[in-house]
């Protein structure tokens, strides 16, 4: 079989923790390279625009809370806002001349330092209390930002965003261009976080998150882990709502970051698998995409069955069908996406042979 482990032999610590010991997931990881920066070679401007760049931007924003929920154990349902305070960072840094590269920056550091004095007064409570908080986080920055007329301009106010400009010489004018800069930030934020896992500071934060009194016990300051973690996952966050902003709405207003988006982070991480940058990239995709696949296809069954179905429960039944897909994985899985993908590579690694499973 092509997946196997036969001749992967673990002679030194460094080989053991190798991120694709086996051979196939290591092609299976170019192909999906490959196939993900040529996709505005073979897909059309139309889905290139609203569907791949998006994705990739929301799945880089997924990743960032789920090392907070998945990596710290912490609830976070004011990640939007987090995005929102990296948005309009970094666009007003760029207004003032600022690289795009720094502004990028900036927005994160902007998102991190706020996110973390949120954090910091939230992480003395646990739980729904935690939960709450959060949510407290989401409608004040909300209200600071639609009632500051010096951060957006006020609530019906739009905000241009500078057109993106590598090291100040490269012009970005291109849908191509915007989707390669969202993935370049995305593949840096994968490639960091899948190491983290490997760090003494990933198994604190594992060790916090499945009993923070027992880490306490042996050591682990588990408030600055906490705090560490939503500073990093902050910084994650603004850095996604600035290329949010750049990239693709290149004009921000106060209605782009509210509740409903922090809801959409929450169900990607839980649909994706929680502690899984896999699991995110899996999340954000049915997340953003499945609506839009159902909505298509119902159009096309409609239009082929020549069905009297009214526009108003053509626009519900895809909702409809999207909610129960959801109850219907989590009942399946209650690990997510991530979890079956792991489900089926390791009954392929031992099939025939079920026993050894």
């Amino acid at each position: 079989m092509f997946y196997r482990r036969a001749g992967v032999r673990h002679t030194s610590y460094v080989a053991d923790r190798k991120l694709w010991p086996l051979a196939f997931d290591r092609r299976m990881l170019a192909v999906v390279m490959v196939v993900a920066i040529t996709v505005p070679l073979w897909l059309g401007p139309l889905y290139l625009t609203a569907w791949a760049l998006p994705m990739v931007i929301w799945a880089t924003a997924a990743m960032g809370l789920n090392l907070l929920m998945g990596g710290a154990g912490q609830i976070h349902l004011g990640y939007a806002a987090v995005m929102a305070i990296g948005a309009y960072a970094s666009v007003h840094l760029g207004r003032a001349g600022v690289p795009f590269e720094l502004a990028v920056l900036g927005g994160g550091l902007a998102a991190a330092l706020i996110g973390s004095v949120f954090g910091a007064a939230a992480l003395r409570v646990k739980g729904l209390y935690l939960a709450i908080s959060t949510l407290a986080m989401q409608y004040i920055v909300d209200f600071g930002i639609a009632h500051v007329p010096a951060i957006s301009g006020g609530s019906q106010a739009t905000l241009q965003a500078p057109p993106v400009t590598l090291l100040g010489l490269v012009p970005v004018d291109s849908d191509a261009g915007r989707y390669w800069v969202a993935l370049a930030v995305c593949v840096v934020v994968a490639s960091f976080l899948l190491n983290v896992s490997r760090t003494g500071y990933g198994r604190a934060l594992a060790t916090i998150r499945d009993k923070d009194y027992a880490a306490e016990v042996i050591g682990v300051n588990s408030f600055r882990y906490k705090l560490s973690a939503f500073w990093t996952s902050s910084f994650i966050g603004g850095v996604a709502g600035a290329v949010l902003a750049f990239c693709y709405y290149r004009a921000i207003t106060p209605e782009q970051f509210h509740l409903d988006v922090s809801i959409q982070l929450v169900a990607m991480v839980i649909v994706g698998g929680l502690g899984s940058v896999m699991g995110s990239m899996l999340g954000a995709a049915f997340i953003f995409a499945a609506p839009l696949l159902l909505n298509t296809g119902l159009v096309a069954l409609v239009r082929a069955g020549d069905l009297a179905i009214s526009q108003e429960l053509i626009a519900h039944i895809p909702l409809a069908v999207y909610g129960a897909l959801i109850i219907g994985f989590l009942l399946i899985e209650p690990l997510g996406l991530a979890k079956i993908y792991d489900n089926i590579r390791k009954y392929i690694l031992v099939w025939p042979f079920r026993h050894l499973g």
